[in-house]
């Protein structure tokens, strides 16, 4: 398996910037994200007026110079999303949604912040019915009763395949864009969770209009909240803790961005991930002088 020098996770500004300053640097990385850019500056069709470089252009147009500069390094975006990422020692092995993983010696987080909260015992559950993969973990339910959380219509591929593996999958989608399931054994419910719960293990998904008793949970998210991303690192007020040069408390994981705290700007998130990309480059040379 091919280990990349620094994995890095986002395609906003901080994740951009935190590419393109490690491939000058002559490091192997690894881009995930999304091939559109961050969706935060594609709903932005008004001038951004403070940064630096780019006066009065929209998230719109700022994405499409991003684009254009991403290509002319012949930087690639890769797609598949990562549910988890583990210390391993001197390297980190990433959990793709397709059950697929990746190693790098470093990782820089920069996927911005998750809108909302937790849901009342979706941290303590987590392994133990509660999933944020589909592909990873639906096999385990072939044949049983799972529901469904999707904060974005986006999620709706992975809740088909899930009805292809579960006998009946309870969705509750929490987006305001119409439903385009359409398989039998899927049931949709317009109705807001607020806590699972179980004994040993989730077995009850409770929302602001009943209790449903199923076999496991899927809390499908764009972006995953820090903690349940990667077991062990240090959050303060929501935010990854970070030291100035974007040091996080495990070694070698940097982040960057609205990951990391306000204030959530555009020229922020960019000088942040150029940092973390200098720190990682740092961390990747000190760990091969080692062996």
């Amino acid at each position: 398996m091919t280990r990349y020098d620094i994995a890095i996770i986002g395609t906003g500004p901080a994740g951009l910037e935190a590419a393109i300053t490690a491939k000058v640097r002559n490091k192997n990385i690894i881009l995930f994200g999304s091939n559109d850019l961050s969706h935060k500056m594609q709903v932005v069709k008004h001038p951004i007026l403070n940064y630096l470089g780019l006066p009065s252009v929209t998230g719109v147009q700022m994405a499409e110079a991003f684009q254009k500069q991403l290509k002319e390094l012949d930087i690639q975006i890769t797609e598949q999303r990562v549910s988890n990422v583990y210390a391993m020692g001197d390297y980190y092995t990433l959990q793709l949604n397709n059950n697929e993983t990746v190693e790098a010696t470093s990782v820089i987080l920069a996927s911005g912040v998750v809108v909302g909260k937790q849901y009342d015992g979706e941290e303590n559950f987590l392994g133990r019915g509660v999933s944020y993969c589909a592909t990873c973990d639906g096999p385990l339910y072939k044949g049983k009763t799972v529901a469904v959380i999707s904060t974005s219509k986006e999620e709706e591929e992975e809740v088909h395949y899930l009805s292809e593996v579960a006998q009946k999958v309870l969705y509750f989608p929490q987006y305001k864009e119409e439903v385009g399931l359409k398989a039998d054994n899927i049931e949709v419910h317009h109705e807001k969770p607020v806590e699972i719960a179980g004994m040993m293990k989730a077995n009850t998904l409770k929302s602001d209009q009943g209790e449903y008793p199923v076999d496991g949970i899927f809390v499908l998210r764009p972006t995953q909240f820090p903690g349940s991303l990667v077991p062990g690192i240090q959050i303060e007020d929501n935010a990854v803790k970070v030291d100035l040069q974007m040091h996080t408390n495990l070694p070698g994981l940097f982040a960057a961005g609205d990951i990391a705290g306000r204030p959530y700007q555009y020229i922020k998130s960019a000088g942040q991930g150029n940092i973390a990309a200098l720190s990682a480059v740092q961390y990747v040379s000190e760990i091969a002088k080692k062996k």
